[in-house]
């Protein structure tokens, strides 16, 4: 198959455009241990930019780096510190665990799950300032959102009723409040200036993504399917189009996206398609857009259609492993989540 293929390095183009950076926090608890390989009854972890970079759980009862720069950059202290603020909020989470299940008369038969995502994000300008993005903090029961911080408007929101309790209580608590906010806005920011800052080395070598075009016979004879696809690239802020005659193609088009997903070595993939007549002769063009890294890349489909992509097979079976992690851990969810009414629960900073 002969592609028209060009790439561009620009990191003057690049100047003068923002790069988008997040720092997360995730937390997981169970009720009582569920005998399951690999699934720990208490869990935290740090993601900058979605990539782990610190972990805890409830069998080591240590917060160890994932990145070789966090042990590098940061102490003792500051992981035994760590260690000791997880082992406070595990038993924080087994306490509210406790009184949400007797709160909503739940038994002990079955675990039950209750979650804790919190963060922040920021776009990195071209001087090296960043401005802060939004802010995240949300709670889970079972599956079932039922609590989040209106950054915006500093209060709690409920989707339903069944969060109303807890939020009614903790919009009482103003002190609460400003800190959620102000934990958001700038402690989080600063955690994650820094941490960008210790991990420059990693962002200025970030991996470009491999680009590959293709097309397959679609179910109807008459059309095949032609899709754009990028893979290997870390962080995962990117931007993908396909153009037909120069124009960018959407959604009422038929374009179809996988969005971002993860490969199993850390790094991220995308792909986008269209399905289109086999007897269309325009021009078809995917772009690729990678800031981080610096790369700018554009392939012209060259209308051959192959039963079985096979030289792209091994990039798309990259995020084989981690999609089966999330689809047994999203079933798991399904398989613990009873038809009960869900509720609220707090801030590790306040109690139900």
């Amino acid at each position: 198959m002969c592609v028209i293929a060009a790439f561009v390095l620009f990191g003057t183009i690049l100047t003068v455009n923002s790069e988008k950076h997040s720092l997360t926090y995730i937390y997981t608890a169970f009720s009582k241990p569920v005998q399951l390989p690999g699934i720990h009854e208490f869990t935290a972890m740090g993601l900058l930019d979605d990539r782990m970079i610190d972990y805890y759980d409830s069998a080591s009862q240590k917060k160890v780096p994932k990145q070789p720069w966090m042990e590098e950059k940061l102490g003792p202290e500051y992981w035994e510190k760590g260690t000791r603020s997880r082992q406070s909020k595990e038993q924080w989470f087994k306490v509210n665990i406790d009184i949400l299940m007797k709160r909503m008369r739940q038994n002990d038969t079955d675990p039950h799950i209750l979650q804790w995502r919190v963060g922040c994000e920021v776009d990195r300008q071209p001087d090296g300032s960043t401005k802060f993005r939004r802010g995240m903090n949300m709670y889970s029961y079972d599956g079932n959102d039922f609590l989040s911080f209106d950054d915006d408007n500093s209060r709690w929101i409920a989707p339903d009723n069944y969060g109303k309790q807890t939020k009614e209580k903790w919009n009482e608590i103003q002190v609460l409040n400003d800190y959620t906010k102000g934990y958001l806005e700038k402690e989080c920011v600063e955690w994650l200036k820094k941490f960008l800052q210790y991990g420059e080395k990693q962002l200025r070598n970030a991996p470009p993504p491999e680009m590959h075009v293709f097309a397959k016979q679609a179910r109807t004879e008459t059309n095949i399917i032609l899709t754009c696809m990028a893979t290997g690239f870390y962080p995962k802020d990117i931007i993908m189009n396909i153009r037909k005659d120069g124009r960018v193609l959407t959604e009422l088009d038929g374009l179809r996206s996988t969005g971002v997903r993860p490969n199993e070595d850390n790094t991220h993939q995308i792909r986008m398609s269209v399905e289109n007549l086999k007897t269309d002769r325009a021009t078809y063009t995917c772009e690729v857009e990678h800031r981080a890294s610096g790369m700018r890349g554009f392939k012209e489909w060259d209308h051959t259609v192959v039963d079985e992509p096979v030289p792209y097979i091994a990039g798309i079976i990259r995020g084989v492993a981690i999609c089966l992690l999330t689809i047994l851990f999203v079933l798991l969810i399904v398989y613990l989540k009873k038809k009960v009414c869900a509720g609220g629960t707090a801030s590790p900073n306040s109690g139900l």
